[in-house]
């Protein structure tokens, strides 16, 4: 079962709007939109640990979003798509931009987006053996 309605994501990178890619990242559980840097720039978060996931932005005049992603992936993804680039603003090793409406199918865009969610979401904590149910 998908979290995210494929049907959105779909219809294309071109069409989608910078509405759209956010409602398709808060499409996922326990996640937020939030503004810590200025009016117009969303940063989707977990609300249990607070950790940013996406940031949605603009790229040389087209809607862009950065995720985190695995530092081998990242490489890969960057020799593979040429609109998947080190992440602006952030460390190159461990997030990537991705500019929509070019070389990257909207099912990769969506693939990227959960792996990112993923990667930030709050760890299990161990239970001590002291602790009862």
């Amino acid at each position: 079962m998908s979290i995210i309605d494929p049907k959105k994501v779909l219809r294309g990178a071109i069409e989608m709007t910078r509405r759209e890619l956010i409602d398709l990242c808060l499409e996922l559980p326990q996640s937020y939109e939030d503004y810590p840097f200025d009016d117009v720039t969303p940063v989707i978060r977990h609300e249990a640990n607070k950790k940013m996931f996406a940031l949605v932005g603009e790229k040389d005049g087209r809607l862009s979003i950065s995720l985190k992603c695995d530092p081998f992936e990242a490489d890969l993804l960057r020799r593979i798509f040429k609109d998947v680039n080190p992440g602006y603003h952030f460390n190159k090793t461990h997030w990537n931009t991705v500019t929509l409406g070019g070389d990257v199918p909207p099912p990769e865009v969506k693939r990227q987006i959960e792996a990112s969610y993923g990667l930030t979401k709050p760890k299990m904590r161990k239970r001590k053996p002291d602790e009862g149910d």
